[in-house]
């Protein structure tokens, strides 16, 4: 099957321009100058199929580095499976997902991550890697790191809170740092003081303030940014690579930015959430309704700053992409299980499907070009985690993901308007973007076009991914 896409205007990061573009079965073949010919004869009659994408913009597929399906917390499971939650993340113009691979203390993270395969495996509509969360790191977690780069997952999630569940000690990630340092693996960090907000929602808690407003208060940006400064300061010691995900705070960015200036290879994301929403106006919406927004980093409040302040670590450099935490769970007995008490609210936002166009928003607005777009969308999440030049790039050689995007479309986010996650509500509701996602193919293979879904699951394919670009 051949494809040829003609009238759009090719953006990269690098840049953008005029250009046709060939595909052959899954692969990108050629960039070609408008109207280009094969042997004499006009291109667009000797190919399978022509796609028209005059007046739109020709992007790679998206890649969202951060999600979390079918993901158990809390008593109950991420209501988005792979299933589900890769057919709304195609709608939105993503056509790659790296998800967390789950182990919990005394669980084997090899065996973990062959469960996390069958999970995935002929479920996923677009394709997909891992990353591997450690929540206890002992001298067989070590011996898996190598294990699993041998497989493909080559970052390892680690966590400063939540004690109990995924809690690590500095003992402990001060191991699994020294042993990244020795075999190229990327340490992510949650990087918030476990012990600080565990004694903060007690205090809440015993004043009778129970609210989901307090989940955000009891998370105060100091205990981030304590916790960001902490980590890089032992990713220093030991020369391991560090990334922060879902980073909130301007503090915590600043740390960040810091020690990059200072030469360090210490890189950071942040969400959707945190560039538009805010503890003030959701958390701290009447009643319950604050729920809907509960997450870990959590909404920050906009009199301080911190959303203006993540645009400008993008728009710098000092934050290098944008990943969603998609982690979605349903108000109806899921979210509801914390009435009474915040601390008991499934920690979680969905946004997969709507990460592309809230951040062509920030085009529109002129909070990033264009190029920067792409970039922190699709190419630099490809470089970060060992993906590039099969992802993240519309370049000969490369897979067929392709997103044409319509910059004189609209869309319109809410439960009934688009939304296809598999939850109750809609954490965008209410949202306007200047602009449309109006085809997309993954590898070469038409999944979103016309306003309908022409995927199925199992086309999907697992990335076994390389180490990180940016180190290498």
């Amino acid at each position: 099957m051949t494809t040829l896409i003609t009238g759009g205007t090719v953006v990269n990061a690098t840049g953008r321009g005029a250009a046709d573009v060939l595909i052959d079965g899954e692969t990108v073949v050629a960039l070609l100058t408008p109207g280009s010919t094969l042997l004499g004869t006009d291109l667009a009659r000797s190919v399978d199929t022509v796609i028209d994408a005059t007046g739109k913009y020709v992007i790679p597929g998206g890649i969202d580095a951060h999600t979390h399906m079918e993901m158990p917390f809390g008593g109950t499971f991420a209501s988005d499976t792979f299933e589900t939650g890769t057919r709304a993340a195609a709608w939105g113009g993503t056509t790659t997902i790296v998800d967390f691979v789950v182990q919990y203390p005394d669980q084997n993270p090899v065996e973990q991550f062959a469960l996390w395969q069958d999970k995935a495996a002929g479920n996923c509509a677009i394709d997909y890697g891992f990353h591997q969360i450690l929540s206890d790191v002992q001298d067989s977690s070590l011996h898996a790191m190598d294990e699993l780069i041998a497989e493909g997952v080559t970052s390892f999630k680690l966590f400063m809170a939540y004690k109990g569940v995924f809690l690590s000690d500095d003992g402990q990630i001060l191991r699994a740092m020294q042993k990244a340092s020795g075999n190229g693996a990327m340490i992510m960090m949650h990087a918030e003081n476990g012990s600080v907000i565990d004694t903060l929602v007690q205090q809440h808690l015993a004043r009778g303030e129970t609210s989901p407003y307090y989940h955000g208060i009891s998370r105060p940006w100091q205990a981030e940014e304590e916790a960001t400064h902490r980590a890089i300061m032992l990713a220093d010691l030991t020369g391991a690579p560090l990334y922060i995900v879902h980073v909130s705070a301007k503090q915590a960015a600043e740390q960040i930015a810091l020690a990059r200036d200072r030469g360090q290879n210490v890189f950071g994301e942040t969400c959707p959430q945190y560039l538009y929403l805010s503890l003030e106006e959701q958390l701290g919406a009447p009643g319950f309704e604050g729920a809907k927004w509960v997450c870990s980093t959590p909404l920050r409040s906009r009199a301080e700053g911190h959303q203006h302040q993540m645009w400008n670590s993008l728009r710098t450099n000092d934050l290098q992409l944008v990943s969603t935490d998609h982690c979605p769970f349903c108000m109806k007995d899921q979210k509801e299980m914390g009435i009474g008490d915040f601390s008991r609210i499934p920690n979680g936002i969905g946004s997969v499907e709507h990460r592309m166009d809230l951040l062509y928003q920030g085009v529109v607005t002129g909070e990033i070009s264009l190029e920067r777009w792409v970039e922190i969308c699709c190419t630099t999440p490809a470089r970060m985690f060992g993906m590039y030049g099969r992802k993240g790039v519309l370049a000969p050689g490369a897979d067929a993901d392709v997103v044409i995007y319509d910059p004189a479309g609209h869309t319109s986010i809410g439960l009934n308007k688009t939304h296809h996650m598999a939850m109750d509500y809609s954490a965008w509701e209410g949202f306007e973007i200047d602009g449309h996602v109006d085809t997309v193919l993954s590898r070469g293979q038409v999944v979103v076009d016309g306003g309908a879904f022409h995927g199925r699951a199992g086309h999907g394919r697992y990335v076994k991914r390389g180490l990180s670009q940016y180190l290498i």
